[in-house]
């Protein structure tokens, strides 16, 4: 399963929500820097989605990403 995430960091903080267009939006109080923004958006998925496997593929350096929950065949 991809999920669409739109980040927003150096929130005051932590707000986690889906738009009309079913991209999560997750304000995070972590910085877009050293990745810490980028490990905590990872964490987060993955306390929504134990027992899968979470992995970004797309947007490592942006504030928009994909998130592949589980395997490419489920």
């Amino acid at each position: 399963m991809y999920i669409k995430v739109r980040v927003i960091t150096d929130a005051p903080k932590e707000v986690i929500q889906k738009n009309e267009d079913g991209i999560i939006e997750m304000y995070i109080r972590e910085p877009a820097e050293r990745n810490l923004a980028n490990k905590k958006v990872l964490e987060i998925i993955r306390n929504m989605y134990p027992h899968q496997a979470v992995r970004m593929i797309k947007g490592h350096h942006s504030p928009s990403k994909m998130i592949l929950v589980g395997t490419e065949s489920d």
